[in-house]
């Protein structure tokens, strides 16, 4: 099943730039600096620079393969039967990781934090549905949606740096690695688990791309501009808050907006500046789910993906209330199953992947010149 829906470079990259921020933008700086303490920026720098390696390597794969998703390479690398197992089985552990967990923070990001009287139920069921809307249009539509709301997204992310940096205390970054180098492995650890790992979904939508090298450069650019505006959050909130606080905090970047303060009439303005996550959260939610559909329509060989659509926004809505039992839960979760669980697949899964790759081209080699042997 070949995509005939197509998108342009620029449209691809701000799709990248939205889901490498995603719900990362609310969670990440919590867990960071709680494992780097002050140092955390230092880990979201070295992080960005692992990032580099890991879109290497998937447009490495996009160069080998560039009119095939990742479900099709899987196939044509590991053969039918065991690439479409492989394939099914990234598929439904990704369903349970990837959107439920993100409408997971959606739900409690408002609930907790803006309208803390209200269950989590309706809201996760509100957002599901314009995830399934976005996903049921296609990536043409919910692209050119994302290509209008990026000059937003960027207004309120530039409004947000500029307004908090008065608060900045530098003091609250020294001294600078006191602990060693230790705890910044984990962290940046942690940071590629959420904002790099996960890009190995984007090898679905490549193939939709006009243009197959404007698609690498965009994927290229896309992921860098990501990281380094979540390394720029992830700095503010160890400067303005510290790293006790932002330890502590569940949602820091929100705690960050809340400190915005310009004289006696810019004040309070933490629900504007939730906008921008929303959008985020949004699209990386929406990529999500419109990745799962098309992989599930190409092992099964289906002809469309819509009718998927409906019947995995509602086990999506159920599965958002009930993957994390309490905070607790998330916090293991997200620190080990989940960090275990994106290596395999956004790190070993591609390096396997091109291990086979290059024993294939050798075995072909070896085969059509089998009498190329050294007489000496």
């Amino acid at each position: 099943m070949s995509q005939q829906v197509k998108i342009s470079g620029r449209q691809f990259m701000i799709l990248t730039i939205l889901f490498t921020i995603g719900s990362a933008i609310l969670v990440i700086p919590s867990g960071m600096a709680f494992v780097a303490k002050q140092d955390a920026w230092i880990a979201a720098l070295v992080g960005v620079g692992a990032g580099i390696f890991l879109v290497w390597m998937y447009n490495t794969i996009v160069i080998l393969y560039p009119r095939m998703t990742l479900a099709e390479i899987i196939e044509t690398l590991l053969g039918k039967w065991l690439g479409k197992t492989i394939s099914l089985l990234f598929v439904v552990t990704l369903f349970l990781g990837g959107p439920s967990a993100v409408l997971y923070d959606v739900g409690n990001f408002l609930t907790t934090q803006i309208m803390p009287e209200t269950p989590a139920q309706p809201v996760n069921i509100l957002f599901a549905i314009i995830v399934v809307m976005g996903a049921w249009l296609g990536i043409e539509t919910f692209a050119r949606s994302a290509e209008l709301l990026f000059p937003l997204f960027i207004l309120l992310y530039i409004s947000l740096v500029i307004l908090v940096a008065p608060e900045v205390k530098l003091e609250n970054v020294e001294p600078v690695l006191e602990a060693g180098i230790g705890p910044i492995w984990p962290a940046a650890l942690s940071f590629i688990s959420i904002v790099f790992l996960p890009h190995i979904v984007l090898l679905m939508i490549i193939p939709a791309v006009n243009r197959t090298d404007k698609a690498r450069k965009a994927f290229f650019s896309g992921s860098m501009f990501g990281g380094l505006m979540m390394v720029l959050i992830i700095a503010l909130t160890i400067l303005v808050l510290g790293p006790d606080l932002t330890a502590r905090s569940i949602f820091p970047s929100y705690s960050l907006a809340q400190r915005i303060s310009i004289g006696n009439f810019l004040q309070r303005i933490e629900a504007i500046m939730a906008v921008m996550w929303f959008i985020s959260l949004y699209f990386r939610t929406t990529i999500y789910m419109y990745v799962i559909v098309l992989v599930i329509a190409q092992i099964f060989n289906l002809k469309d993906y819509r009718p998927l659509i409906l019947p995995l926004g509602m086990i999506l809505v159920v599965m958002s209330v009930i993957i994390y039992p309490n905070a607790p839960y998330q916090q293991k979760w997200d620190g080990t199953v989940w960090v275990s669980y994106i290596l395999s697949v956004g790190l070993f899964l591609p390096l396997l992947l091109l291990c086979i790759h290059v024993i294939r081209k050798l075995w072909s080699r070896k085969e059509q010149n089998p009498k190329g042997k050294s007489h000496l």
